[in-house]
């Protein structure tokens, strides 16, 4: 589990293709504190460790996972969002993000307001309707409010801060955005299905 708080810009180091996709991320995690087999939400999907070097991690991703992200857009040099799996005790700064990606969204619009950028994107039809306006979700890993809501359309605000702590500064029109949705909404939907 994590939280969706960002606490690292990782970069692409390398990208092989061998029978799955094996990628090696540059961190500024003390990696003597990551064990082999540890969980780290990548772009907000949750991949494991399988290699370990002193400012490196690398992880294997299945064609599964490329297919349903937007992972097989990774390219060498591509700065990444990273987060280190939840420990019992730990702030709950964001709200509770599984890392497991449930579709790409696509940035349609950006436009200044003040300090502040405010990003369109629009969700797959199939999602939507989990995103409700001052709902959660989960972008590219980060915890994020939803302004607003029309149809597959829907608002977020970045601050200068979130646009300096993560990926988000790099994010243009047309950009594909793993999206997680709420795990409640998730919960309550199936709820309304059933009765």
């Amino acid at each position: 589990m994590f939280t969706g708080i960002i606490t690292d810009v990782g970069k692409i180091a390398t990208l092989t293709q061998e029978g799955d996709l094996r990628a090696r991320i540059e961190t500024g995690y003390d990696t003597s504190g990551i064990d082999m087999g540890a969980s780290i939400a990548s772009d907000g999907v949750c991949l494991t460790v399988v290699d370990l070097g002193p400012n490196w991690y690398e992880v294997q991703i299945s064609a599964e996972t490329v297919e349903k992200t937007n992972l097989g857009d990774w390219k060498l040099g591509r700065r990444v969002n990273l987060e280190r799996a939840l420990k019992v005790g730990d702030e709950l700064g964001g709200h509770i993000v599984s890392g497991h990606v449930d579709g790409v969204a696509e940035v349609i619009g950006m436009q200044d307001e003040g300090d502040s950028t405010r990003v369109t994107l629009r969700a797959p039809l199939a999602l939507a309707r989990f995103i409700a306006p001052k709902g959660s979700v989960a972008l590219n890993g980060t915890s994020l409010t939803v302004n607003e809501v029309n149809g597959c359309d829907f608002g977020i605000n970045f601050i200068p801060h979130t646009k300096d702590v993560t990926t988000w500064g790099d994010v243009k029109v047309g950009d594909r955005i793993n999206l997680e949705i709420d795990t409640l909404a998730r919960y309550v939907a199936r709820l309304a299905e059933m009765s």
